[in-house]
């Protein structure tokens, strides 16, 4: 299959990424699609910005109601492929998930994340769509945290810095996608004529003893549960700022999901677990961190460094003082 593909979100890192690498193949033709675009002449539509966790804050309408429009668009000018990227975080982090997860798992999203609520409600509504016409099919991609030397969003950035830093036995093991395998599951799944939702991720996925040692975090201590999350809490917030609610049982619970299916259709994944961590995270962590959260600790360091600077005044003034 090629023709015109239309991208919802061709702008973002990973769009551009796409586009490139279905022009390479040689069977596509890349556009942008915004809202109320025309889809007159496009074979199929992309749909990466709902995944967007770090585009939301610049969005003017609700990203489900775009979503509605752009498939009203589709519908009206014959489209017949819709991909849409999602997360495997619409699972939810529970104790008593399976491992691994299949496509046929329940979505569990934990209610306080409203970006794993809002995926679990574009996935409905793309596969309502799908169901509504003849000849009409869709590929859901649950992927697993993503990650590149060239792009790490914030909500992937603040999960590797939570996963495998807990000082208790029940720290959850973790799975990390590389952009290069994921732009390769997009492209796969729209040559093959598959249909259906498709999990995302490498073989297999990291302990949390292992994940602590790729990121160079000190040997742990058991401490009691009730003490570790107040001390991993600390570390979590203090590194990556504030952390979206809901987000925290995904550090704390497994959620690991099979790759199975997507396999099972020819794809490969080219990049380990481990790989994709260690160079989506090679940075010093002082470089990820957003501007607020800079801000925020230079005052804190400025005012500490006020208050150690009084208290050696103080003390010279009572030395000299005394020796009178």
């Amino acid at each position: 299959m090629g023709g015109v593909c239309a991208i919802a979100g061709l702008e973002s890192a990973l769009g551009t990424h796409l586009a490139s690498n279905l022009r390479t193949a040689g069977n596509w033709e890349t556009k942008p699609y915004s809202r109320l675009d025309p889809l007159l002449g496009v074979s199929a539509l992309v749909v990466l910005n709902i995944a967007d966790y770090d585009a939301a804050g610049h969005r003017q309408r609700p990203a489900i109601e775009d979503l509605r429009n752009a498939l009203d668009e589709a519908a009206l000018n014959g489209v017949e492929c819709v991909v849409l990227l999602s997360s495997a975080l619409v699972y939810g982090a529970w104790p008593n998930n399976p491992v691994p997860l299949t496509e046929e798992s329940a979505l569990r999203p934990d209610q306080r994340l409203e970006y794993a609520r809002d995926l679990a409600v574009a996935e409905q509504i793309v596969d309502e769509w799908r169901r509504s016409g003849t000849q009409r099919r869709a590929m859901i991609l649950r992927a697993v945290p993503t990650m590149s030397a060239q792009h790490t969003g914030a909500l992937v950035r603040a999960l590797a810095a939570g996963l495998g830093t807990r000082s208790s036995e029940d720290d959850a093991p973790a799975q990390f996608l590389h952009e290069d395998d994921l732009v390769s599951a997009i492209r796969i799944l729209m040559e093959s004529g598959a249909d259906g939702v498709y999990n995302v991720a490498p073989d297999g996925a990291i302990p949390s003893d292992t994940l602590r040692a790729l990121s160079g975090a000190a040997p742990r201590i058991k401490l009691p549960s009730v003490l570790a999350d107040a001390v991993s809490e600390l570390r979590w917030n203090f590194q990556r700022g504030p952390i979206p609610p809901g987000l925290r049982p995904y550090v704390h619970s497994p959620w690991i999901v099979s790759n199975d299916k997507l396999r099972s259709i020819g794809w490969e994944p080219t990049v380990t677990n481990e790989q994709a961590f260690v160079e989506g995270t090679e940075s010093k962590w002082w470089t990820m961190l957003t501007p607020k959260r800079k801000q925020e600790i230079s005052l804190g360091l400025m005012v500490l460094a006020g208050v150690a600077a009084f208290a050696g005044l103080m003390f010279g003034i009572r030395r000299f003082t005394r020796g009178k």
